[in-house]
């Protein structure tokens, strides 16, 4: 029987306890905040990362960044854990999160030095949660038409006003526009968007950002394995394998023992044989455009070019599923078991075109692709790579409007809109945990005064008038115009987010700070370094000097 790990506190054990510890969660999850608060808005500053490698990153996506920083913290990691967890739940808003959970906790340290209890402080942020998700929805959230493509660009255009493309926007949009909606698949009424497993981004430095596109179809950076197959084939009859075209050695056959000169030709006639057979397999079905993951023997590309079949091999799962997606074919394990309902007819060309010193497998003109290929050209390799990190975000946003059609006003404005109706629902609650209630709707405001910093202008004399301006009523959709720093109506200038990124920015946020005030002991078993480092002595035997 196991028994209940049992923690011993010996003299190396470290341990905090109590309003110490909070303090500490809370300073440690304001400089987190602090590094990132300037990468929010059109005007945010990048953030230059070098790796251990030597390599450099420059940035402001706040997942990017906060992925390269170490910290030894415990509460610092938890926020860069949930940049991560807004990465992968919405693809945007991760720099909003860590920015809205550190104000949070930021304002949560007056309760604590004025020894309210952390369970009290809880509570009036999970009433406070609840009531901003409620009005989120229903006042201050309007539905959207997905199918109409002005309204879908304007969305994206915002999301991209941030970031480094957003000179570029026009292009960049409409290409996360097409390949969101490539992918997207409507079986018995259910949605489903894979964009992470079906839409695959190629980077070519070189060329100018204006040449990228979105294919109708998969590029691969392959060549044929053979000089004298065909390079450029119409409507090709594609066939999918996951196996080799090779000899299969015996699995324990170490050496063979031959005693007479025959048997060694033998042996290689054995190998033609299973190699012809294999051939002959597929030959029978025509096909000839040929997609394999492993390897083909020279013995079964000559069989192959005199049939007129083109052979690629080599090519990873991941993108022979999505080759078998975009033209309609089946994966085959074994050559016996082709079927012609196996073979892929949904290509229109297939060609291999030279792209500076390397040849890219082009399957184009597709019918009704179910996933695509994005190829990005550019200056060099790190801007492509910073255009790869917006084209995902813009992408990520495409899909969650087309999950959720609900859209909140951008520029700041939902969160003045929900700081101010938070305020008016506070003065019915009464008790204690009126003041923290209140203090939500306080640090909602740092978003859109962010934005203000970021710009350079003054921020308290634009917040008071944004907040005048809500004050006022219905004109929840006024927010900060993040290029020029001044109060604009966002359904006029066409900046707006998605509800479930907002939603899940709040959730996130201030569920990660009602978990980091609850913690009151932290208990660390390492050695401490000072100890660590001294090398011990054997005591002092007796008769010595």
């Amino acid at each position: 029987m196991m028994q209940a790990p049992i923690m011993v506190l010996n003299q190396n054990t470290k341990r905090e306890s109590g309003r110490k510890v909070q303090m500490s969660n809370i300073d440690a999850a304001k400089t987190v905040a602090d590094i990132i608060r300037t990468c929010l808005g059109p005007k945010a500053m990048l953030k230059m990362l070098m790796d251990p490698m030597g390599g450099i990153v420059m940035t402001n996506d706040g997942n990017a960044i906060l992925r390269e920083i170490q910290v030894q913290h415990p509460a610092a990691k938890t926020m860069l854990e949930i940049s991560r967890t807004q990465d992968e739940e919405v693809g945007d808003g991760t720099t909003s999160v860590v920015i809205l959970a550190g104000e949070v906790l930021s304002v949560a340290a007056q309760f604590i030095e004025d020894k309210i209890h952390p369970t009290v402080i809880i509570a009036a942020y999970r009433k406070a949660l609840d009531d901003l998700l409620d009005v989120l929805k229903e006042q201050i959230s309007v539905p959207v038409d997905v199918n109409n493509d002005e309204e879908m660009l304007n969305i994206l255009k915002s999301c991209l006003g941030t970031k480094f493309m957003h000179s570029w926007s026009e292009l960049a949009c409409s290409m996360a526009l097409k390949a969101t909606r490539t992918c997207l698949t409507d079986k018995n009424g259910r949605r489903e968007i894979d964009i992470k497993r079906y839409t695959k981004v190629e980077k070519i430095p070189g060329g100018m950002l204006e040449d990228s596109c979105v294919l109708d179809g998969i590029m691969l950076n392959k060549d044929v394995v053979h000089p004298r197959m065909s390079r450029r084939i119409e409507n090709p009859r594609i066939l999918l394998l996951d196996c080799n075209l090779e000899f299969k050695k015996g699995e324990s056959m170490t050496n063979i023992e031959i005693s007479q000169e025959t048997d060694f030709n033998r042996i290689l006639q054995l190998e033609e044989e299973f190699i012809k057979k294999l051939c002959d397999d597929i030959i029978v079905h025509k096909p000839n455009l040929l997609f394999t993951e492993k390897g083909v023997s020279d013995l079964a590309q000559h069989y192959l070019v005199k049939a007129g079949i083109s052979v690629i091999r080599r090519i990873k799962k991941t993108d022979n599923n999505r080759i078998a997606r975009a033209v309609g074919a089946t994966i085959v394990n074994r050559p016996e078991e082709i079927k012609e309902e196996d073979l892929g007819l949904g290509c229109g060309l297939f060609e291999i075109q030279k792209i500076g010193d390397e040849y890219f497998t082009f399957l184009t003109k597709c019918k009704d692709p179910k996933a695509c290929t994005i190829l990005l050209r550019g200056a060099s390799k790190d801007i492509l790579n910073e255009v790869d990190r917006n084209l995902q975000d813009a992408m990520n946003v495409a899909r969650n409007v087309m999950m959720d059609p609900r859209l909140c006003p951008g520029g700041g404005a939902t969160e003045m809109a929900l700081s101010h109706a938070l305020e008016e629902k506070s003065k019915s609650i009464t008790g204690v945990i009126q003041w923290p209630y209140k203090a939500i709707a306080r640090a909602l405001e740092i978003i859109p005064k962010t934005l203000i910093q970021n710009c350079g202008t003054n921020s308290i004399r634009t917040l008071t008038a944004l907040r005048a301006k809500h004050a006022a009523g219905g004109n929840s959709s006024w927010g900060i115009d993040g290029d020029t720093g001044t109060i604009a109506d966002m359904k006029v200038v066409g900046i707006w987010d998605c509800f479930s990124v907002k939603a899940q920015t709040y959730k996130t946020a201030i569920e990660t700070s009602m978990l980091l005030l609850r913690i009151d002991d932290i208990v660390s078993g390492t050695k401490k370094s000072s100890e660590s480092d001294q090398p011990s002595q054997p005591p002092p035997q007796q008769g010595e000097d």
